[in-house]
């Protein structure tokens, strides 16, 4: 049987492509972002397995006595511990690249075409309600357990990109489009369930207060949008005091700190104005700003989070099996490693069923399979919400770490073997296509014959 992947053709949805490789612009830049979240996804798998042998070594005592000192003025609620500090500050910075991100696929990307945006989006919601689902139905008898039912909801862009470009170096770069457009609708939603579900004691007065900063913010990057652009000082000595203050306000309110960072993405102006060019001259500032701030983001910020969430005290086999057992984790498992591929591919397979949508046939089922397979690497987000669940070092959150912990192991390791063999298999039909071009086109069996 012959499994070279067939020539592509153009199959259309509502006009257009479904999973197409996009605009070349577009693909540019989001090969940039893989690249970028790739290494960042090496860091925090680094951090994650140090936090780990740490926290599980004789001297586990010193990590959490490190992850619970506290620093801050406590008179502004900020008398935070450094775990609290890189959960609410630290993670607001990767919470920000995502708002600008958002904002960019949405208002200059290829997302703001319906024809293109709704199946990643629907694929996104699918895989975000399968897997609650599947919490809600294993915990359904424990209305204490019940409150986790969003932490196997996220995708890990990062952690997810570099198991992709470890195993997948020759897949479609559609494919690698639909992961990152997936994991970007999937963090909105995320963001979405946090700042509805996940807040409590709404104060007012901060939250009012907060929209000043904010709003001062918003009119100076949207008016000396050129300035901040090319003055990379003038954005830390401006923008971010007033970035500060709206995100210590929010935590203030109760609102969860990291939709601060989102807000402040939003604010970012995607389009150059008109008096720099206009769209046609070169990217706006929120690339910009993107280009500047992912690296902290991916080098820093989120492997610190990880370094300090993810440590988590097993107690040996004995321990390792009774967090494995709590419903907890099951629940977490099981929506991740089953409910991330079930909601993801059902929806879209329904979606080609009820309209004229069909596959891209540069590629097949079984690769967005291995692409669904992946999604369920749910790591930093995940994380987040089982502390914002259960609270801070309770035994549901442990339990709950170590349950997001093995999902997104499995989740890997499934997607490498499906992955694997399909990228070996677009690797020698690339060989043979390059074959058929040094022979200028002549196949080889009528060249063997002559």
């Amino acid at each position: 049987m012959n499994s070279t992947p067939p020539t592509p053709r153009r199959n259309t949805f509502f006009g257009s492509t479904v999973f197409s490789r996009g605009s070349y612009a577009e693909a540019l830049r989001i090969g940039e972002i893989l690249r970028k979240e790739t290494v960042g996804g090496a860091l925090l798998v680094a951090a994650a397995v140090i936090a780990l042998i740490w926290a599980n070594s004789p001297a586990s005592d010193s990590y959490f006595s490190l992850r619970d000192f506290k620093v801050g003025y406590a008179p502004w609620h900020l008398e935070l511990s450094l775990g609290a500090w890189a959960a609410d500050g630290l993670l607001a910075i990767f919470f920000f690249l995502v708002g600008l991100e958002l904002k960019r696929e949405f208002v200059a990307g290829d997302l703001r075409q319906l024809s293109k945006s709704i199946v990643p989006v629907a694929a996104a919601v699918g895989g975000v309600a399968v897997p609650a689902v599947i919490y809600a139905v294993v915990n359904l008898s424990s209305p204490e357990t019940l409150r986790g039912w969003a932490i196997p909801t996220a995708t890990d862009i990062a952690f997810a990109v570099a198991v992709l470009a470890i195993i997948g170096s020759h897949l479609p770069s559609a494919l690698r489009i639909f992961l990152l457009t997936l994991a970007v609708v999937d963090d909105l939603i995320a963001i979405t369930i946090i700042a509805f579900f996940y807040s409590s004691d709404i104060q007012a007065v901060p939250l009012l207060l907060a929209l000043i900063p904010l709003a001062i913010y918003a009119f100076l990057a949207q008016k000396y949008r050129r300035f901040f652009g090319r003055h990379a000082a003038a954005a830390w000595l401006i923008l971010l005091p007033l970035g500060a203050v709206t995100w210590a306000l929010v935590h203030a309110s109760g609102i969860h700190a990291t939709v601060a960072g989102v807000l402040l993405g939003f604010a970012v102006p995607v389009i150059r104005s008109q008096a720099s060019g206009g769209p046609e001259a070169g990217p706006g500032l929120a690339e910009i700003f993107e280009h500047r701030f992912r690296p902290i983001s991916a080098g820093v910020a989120v492997p610190i989070f990880a370094f300090f969430s993810a440590g988590v005290a097993v107690g040996g086999w004995e321990g390792l099996g009774s967090a494995l057992s709590d419903p907890v984790a099951l629940g977490i498992i099981l929506g991740l490693v089953l409910g991330k591929p079930i909601g993801i591919m059902g929806t879209t397979w329904v979606l080609t069923k009820a309209t004229r949508a069909s596959l891209d046939s540069s590629f097949k089922w079984i690769d967005v399979f291995g692409v669904a397979l992946l999604a369920g690497i749910g790591f930093t987000v995940s994380l987040l919400v089982a502390e914002l669940s259960f609270g801070h070092g309770s035994l549901h959150d442990d339990h709950a770490k170590v349950g997001i912990l093995a999902a997104s192991l499995v989740a890997a390791l499934l997607a490498t073997v499906v992955l694997r063999t399909r990228n070996r298999q677009y690797r020698l039909a690339e060989e043979l296509e390059q074959v058929d071009s040094d022979h200028d086109g002549v196949p080889d069996v009528y060249q063997e014959r002559t």
